[in-house]
C-alpha cells in the first residue's frame, strides 16, 4: 500500500540581534509561488528540522543562526499551493549582513510595521502569530 503523507519543510524567522527593534530577514522568491517568505525549505531525507532549518537560513540568507526555540508547527494541507507540506517553525536569531542566496531573488530586512502585504504560503498567518508572540507572549492556539 502506497502512503501520501504531508512533506517535512522548515521556516526560520530570522532576528537580527544586532540592530534595533530587532528585524528580521525575509526573502523574494524567484520560483512559483513568487512574493516575500519567510527564509526555509524542505527537510532531507536522513536529516533533522533543527540542521535543516539552519542549512535553509544559511543557504538563503547567508547567515549563521542561532536556534532559539521551536515556534508551532503548520500543517494546513493548503498552506502551500504547490504539495501538502507540514512547517517546524523556528525562531533564530543572527548578526552580521544577510545576502540573498539559494532560491531567493533578493532579501530585506523588516521591521514590524514595514512586513509586506505579499507574503507567499501561509506565512502571513506565521507572522501575526509570531508579532502576538513577541508583543503579548500569546502562543498561536491549537486547533
Amino acid at each position: 500500500m502506497a502512503y501520501r503523507n504531508p512533506t517535512p519543510t522548515v521556516d526560520i524567522i530570522i532576528e537580527l540581534i544586532d540592530r534595533p527593534h530587532r528585524p528580521i530577514v525575509l526573502i523574494e522568491r524567484q520560483n512559483e509561488p513568487f512574493g516575500w517568505a519567510i527564509p526555509g525549505g524542505f527537510v532531507d531525507y536522513g536529516e533533522s528540522v533543527e540542521t535543516a532549518a539552519q542549512r535553509e537560513a544559511q543557504e538563503e540568507t547567508g547567515l549563521q543562526v542561532e536556534l532559539i526555540e521551536q515556534f508551532y508547527v503548520y500543517s494546513d494541507p493548503n498552506r502551500d499551493p504547490r504539495q501538502h507540506t507540514m512547517s517546524v517553525v523556528f525562531i533564530a536569531t543572527a548578526t552580521g549582513e544577510p545576502q540573498s542566496g539559494d532560491d531567493a531573488k533578493s532579501l530585506e530586512v523588516f521591521d514590524s510595521w514595514r512586513i509586506p502585504s505579499n507574503l507567499c504560503f501561509d506565512h502571513d498567518r506565521i507572522m501575526r502569530d509570531y508579532w502576538r508572540y513577541r508583543h503579548y507572549g500569546m502562543r498561536p492556539r491549537l486547533i
